[in-house]
């Protein structure tokens, strides 16, 4: 049985965590090459990448995905892994010589942990080269992708919307589903607004908690119209990046990124506000012929898990409690 995304046959995985600047990156690497595609729905991304993906683009092949902390400044570190994949002799065959494809999405964790620490470029580069160390090892056998306040999860935080004197930690998770041979994985890193919920029980995990009346983001703001948000309305976005062995065209693996968006809505409430760059990216390996209808609701089912255990999985930190 696959537990993580590291154990689809194709995938490499690995992050760089700085514990002390609160912030990191994960790198999720096909050095074959992957069908990518993206659903771009917050309203304050911070990406690379993200129009090649299109279908009408001619550019096939995605080898890598950056899921990165420090806002735009972490956009260096998918410099560092594209040139670390390089080195590897991993990318588009240019004729003299190659051309990784690295998407990336950043996400603000600057007011956590060291507000100068950023993701350079040498933390993609080395994100890739541990990513890479496992190349060789039978898939079932990979050491399975840590979880919690680690990479791009690192000063991931939630509840937001009205103030930080309530926020909670939150951080990375990760899901595996599948039906049959199809395999759906997916990887979050959660920093929104809104709340965190369980969409199987609708029991409020992680987020903005009024202690005074127990209300929560939602009920808070539809209680009071008269809000007025103290805090910044871009310091937000939850980034994600689900894998599949199916196979698909650039416009199914857009159409898989756009179902699976739905995730979002299900399990952080409120989310795709204007203060979130909300970010997912698809890599499709291509190892199994499969429906797009029946790969996104597979993609969508992951990603829900996935956000749940990146509320379940985080550690207090930064003088924040979490849900554990």
């Amino acid at each position: 049985m696959i537990e993580s995304i590291t154990q689809i046959p194709g995938i490499l995985a690995a992050h760089v965590t700085n514990e002390e600047g609160g912030t990191g990156c994960t790198v999720i690497v096909c050095p074959a090459g992957a069908t990518g595609g993206v659903d771009v729905r917050g309203g304050a991304p911070a990406t690379r990448e993200t129009d090649l993906l299109r279908p009408e683009e001619t550019v096939q092949q995605l080898h890598a995905v950056v899921l990165s902390g420090g806002s735009a400044f972490g956009l260096a570190a998918s410099c560092g892994a594209a040139e670390e994949l390089e080195r590897a002799g991993i990318g588009f065959d240019v004729q003299v010589g190659v051309v990784p494809i690295v998407s990336s999405a950043c996400l603000f964790d600057l007011a956590v942990g060291d507000p100068h620490a950023r993701p350079t470029a040498d933390d993609g580069a080395l994100a890739v080269r541990r990513a890479l160390v496992e190349c060789d090892v039978e898939p079932g056998k990979r050491t399975p992708l840590e979880r919690g306040n680690v990479g791009a999860g690192t000063g991931c935080t939630v509840g937001k919307f009205v103030d930080f004197s309530h926020v909670m930690k939150c951080g990375l998770g990760e899901a595996v589903v599948s039906a049959g041979d199809i395999v759906c994985g997916a990887v979050s890193a959660v920093n929104a607004c809104g709340d965190v919920r369980d969409p199987q029980t609708n029991e409020f995990l992680a987020g903005y908690t009024n202690p005074s009346d127990g209300t929560h983001t939602t009920e808070a703001l539809l209680g009071n119209a008269a809000y007025r948000f103290s805090f910044s309305q871009r310091e937000n976005t939850t980034i994600s990046c689900v894998v599949t062995n199916a196979r698909l065209s650039k416009a199914q693996a857009t159409k898989v990124a756009q179902m699976a968006a739905d995730a979002y809505a299900h399990a952080i409430d409120p989310t795709h506000t204007t203060g979130d760059g909300d970010t997912i990216f698809v890599m499709a390996t291509g190892e199994v012929d499969a429906g797009v209808d029946m790969v996104g609701m597979l993609a969508t089912r992951a990603l829900e898990q996935a956000i749940v255990d990146a509320a379940l999985s985080a550690k207090p930190a930064y003088g924040l409690p979490a849900a554990r």
